[in-house]
């Protein structure tokens, strides 16, 4: 097939070759999948094209390596793949011709002008259908976490604190029921997004977690997750400018990522949020989200999810050392949000905060009823927050089973390096504790 690259490609190594390829699909697949359900209506047939041209470019790129455009070819690819699919289809011959009709002998790719002012109609569109009133919230986020967030099923069940067999149904029967329901896959009209905004956002607030806190992988910040979720919430936000919870997401996901260049160090090991260089935090990040924030004020709604997060997340950001933070003002912030989201993460993170504003024993007291939460028993911030107050509180040898425990269940190895080490440093009682992991992760619901 003859897609018109007029691109020389590069030489590579498999290896190189191999994980630009994943990283290529991994950044790519979403988009693909988004145009081509709105291009043929069906969302089975936009997977199934889309993993098709990723076969025909794995094919062609290892024989003559990548293209300096590889996105451009894969979209090229997919929409030959589409109007030959289209075409095959005798009920939709009227769908082809039209097609077809303004169309040259080659199926030209969209200029990027087209592109960038069709993407954001096409991404959001794909998330307001999978957030369909028709679906379930748990199929909701299932779907287009996987599909148009490009998570595999195990980061999307973790996500979900979900089996993935249990998540391989929901997204099953999600399918069929938007086929079986004919649902457009387009933006809809005002009055239906209202009904579905609550649905996006958090979709977008998972996807944001996953790049910013890795549960699984080798690095523990996936920096192409967050700016997705990034753009995605600016794109929310410019279509519903007086949303004040959407400007809640956005102006928390602006200043979570101001911190992202601090959060590791040059080697990829973690640097925990009371140890990072606040030099390196991106002011115009900070000064976005604080804008927002002003915004919210402005518009009356202080008091939502997002706007209360955006705001503890603030507090950080205004401090202009560790030792600045005001514990008691994010802890009462932390009491605000438990009542409108008593998720067991967000009383958790409460429990941390409190630990910081009032000692260690607080935060023990209000940690405990969490011990045996189901839906924390594989969660490794759990034990790892009860292990850092043990810790402070002076009983290191507990503390240590409590890092060793919450070393088991992580699953990324970035995490499990950084528990071993605070479980290691719990050996010499004198041993100043390190500030625990989870004070620098936003709050995941349910």
């Amino acid at each position: 097939m003859n897609t018109g690259d007029s691109t020389r490609p590069t030489a590579e190594g498999a290896g190189a070759l191999d994980a630009r390829l994943a990283a290529v699909w991994r950044v790519e697949s979403p988009r693909l999948i988004a145009r081509l359900a709105r291009l043929v209506g069906d969302l089975g047939a936009a997977e199934d094209i889309a993993q098709d041209a990723f076969v025909a470019a794995i094919q062609k790129w290892r024989a003559d390596g990548i293209p300096t455009e590889p996105a451009a070819w894969l979209h090229r690819t997919a929409r030959y793949l589409a109007i030959d699919r289209i075409r095959r289809q005798d009920a939709q011959q009227s769908k082809y011709r039209q097609l077809a009709a303004g169309r040259p002998d080659v199926a030209a790719e969209p200029t990027e002008l087209e592109q960038e002012s069709t993407l954001a109609d096409d991404l959001l569109g794909l998330i307001f259908m999978a957030c369909h009133p028709v679906l379930s919230a748990d199929a909701k986020s299932a779907l287009t976490l996987k599909l148009v967030c490009g998570l595999t099923t195990e980061e999307v069940s973790r996500a979900l604190l979900t089996s993935q067999a249990t998540l391989a149904q929901r997204i099953v029967r999600a399918k069929r029921t938007l086929r079986a329901a004919n649902i457009r896959f387009e933006l809809p009209e005002a009055a239906e997004r209202r009904e579905r905004l609550a649905a996006v956002r958090e979709v977008i607030y998972l996807l944001f977690n996953e790049g910013y806190a890795a549960t699984a992988g080798p690095t523990w910040v996936r920096n192409d997750l967050c700016h997705e979720a990034q753009r995605l919430a600016r794109m929310l936000a410019a279509l519903t400018p007086d949303d004040t919870e959407t400007l809640g997401l956005l102006a928390l996901l602006e200043i979570q990522a101001s911190r992202l260049a601090a959060r590791t160090d040059s080697t990829g090991e973690p640097v925990l949020l009371m140890d990072q260089d606040r030099s390196e935090w991106d002011q115009l990040l900070i000064r976005r989200g604080l804008a927002l924030i002003e915004r919210i004020d402005q518009l009356g709604g202080t008091s939502g999810s997002y706007a209360l997060q955006a705001a503890i997340a603030a507090g950080h950001a205004r401090a202009p050392r560790a030792a600045d933070t005001d514990w008691h003002r994010i802890t009462a912030l932390y009491d605000a949000l438990v009542q409108i989201a008593p998720s067991p993460v967000v009383q958790l993170n409460r429990a941390l905060a409190a630990s910081r504003a009032y000692g260690p024993a607080e935060g023990l007291t209000l940690l405990a009823p969490l011990m045996t939460e189901p839906a924390l028993a594989h969660y490794h911030l759990l034990p790892a927050a009860a292990g850092d107050m043990t810790c402070i509180a002076g009983d290191h040898p507990r503390a240590r089973q409590y890092f060793l425990q919450a070393a088991g269940i992580a699953v990324n190895p970035r995490d499990r390096t950084v528990l071993q080490r605070r479980a290691a440093e719990c050996i010499d009682h004198d041993q100043r504790p390190v500030p625990d992991p989870t004070l620098d992760a936003t709050p995941r619901p349910d």
